[in-house]
């Protein structure tokens, strides 16, 4: 278990090389700390917080996180191979170089997240908060989006192939800017992707 303070809470200070493996965290908090190489695999919170943190490497591996909030944090070359999040938030951090798939995803806001360029294939995001996230350039091909919001999302070069966005909500969206093929829209996703496209759709004709 990590050293905090009495008080559960973590600040500024540098992890490197630890093993924290199969460890219940449990609802702590860390701010302004930067973890290196570490090995968090199985790792259980609940409630935890990270703020402003910054993860070098390492595994996140098989861990369990439940209403747990990484906000404003930096990844990188971390793997999240297998991991599963309920009802989290990942408000504004960002993904580079990282194993994201295959992961858990139930609920949660993901608001403002970065993540370019990375496979996020197959995966079940239904009803994911993805407002104002990047996702350009990243392989969602045959990921489940139903219900996601994704209003002011960049998708741009975004695969969508065979994916999912029967109900999502796409207000600011160019999904004119993705790559689509047999990607699932309802109407009214059908009618903004044909307005892209220069279309004068009238959806109460015919």
């Amino acid at each position: 278990m990590p050293e905090v303070g009495a008080d559960g809470e973590a600040v500024g200070r540098e992890f490197r090389d630890e093993d924290w493996y199969g460890e219940d965290l449990g609802a702590i908090r860390f701010v302004d700390c930067t973890f290196t190489d570490m090995d968090l695999s199985e790792v259980r919170t609940a409630g935890a917080h990270f703020e402003s943190c910054t993860f070098h490497g390492g595994r996140f591996n098989s861990s369990h996180h439940s209403s747990t909030a990484f906000v404003a944090c930096d990844f990188r070359r971390v793997s999240f191979f297998d991991a599963t999040f309920e009802g989290c938030k990942m408000l504004g951090s960002s993904f580079a170089d990282c194993t994201l798939r295959p992961i858990k995803v139930s609920g949660g806001q993901w608001r403002g997240v970065t993540i370019r360029g990375t496979n996020l294939s197959k995966l079940d995001l239904s009803g994911l908060d993805l407002r104002e996230a990047d996702l350009s350039l990243s392989d969602l091909s045959g990921s489940s989006l139903n219900g996601a919001r994704l209003d002011a999302a960049t998708l741009r070069e975004t695969n969508l192939a065979g994916a999912d966005l029967r109900g999502a909500s796409l207000d600011g969206v160019d999904l004119a800017a993705a790559r689509l093929r047999d990607t699932r829209l309802d109407l009214a996703g059908a009618i903004q992707l044909a307005e892209l496209h220069g279309a004068d759709v009238d959806p109460a004709a015919g």
